[in-house]
């Protein structure tokens, strides 16, 4: 019997969504959440890194003001 060889783990992908605009009040883009230092980095992050500032991304959203995400 052969062995099964299981998928590499895919790499997190960037959130950018190509709407860049860092807010002066919080330092967060305004289309990822993410500052500015971990944009640059991300490409050299690992994995865990990645994931880490992932799950604080949605949080982050109510730290930029409604009306600058155009929701005011």
């Amino acid at each position: 019997m052969g062995t099964v060889n299981a998928a590499p783990p895919r790499p997190i992908v960037t959130p950018c969504i190509k709407v860049c605009a860092v807010d002066g009040e919080s330092g967060l883009c305004l289309g990822c959440h993410r500052t500015l230092p971990e944009i640059a980095q991300w490409s050299r992050l690992g994995e865990d890194e990645r994931a880490a500032i992932m799950a604080e991304l949605p949080s982050r959203r109510g730290r930029i003001a409604p009306e600058k995400l155009g929701l005011a």
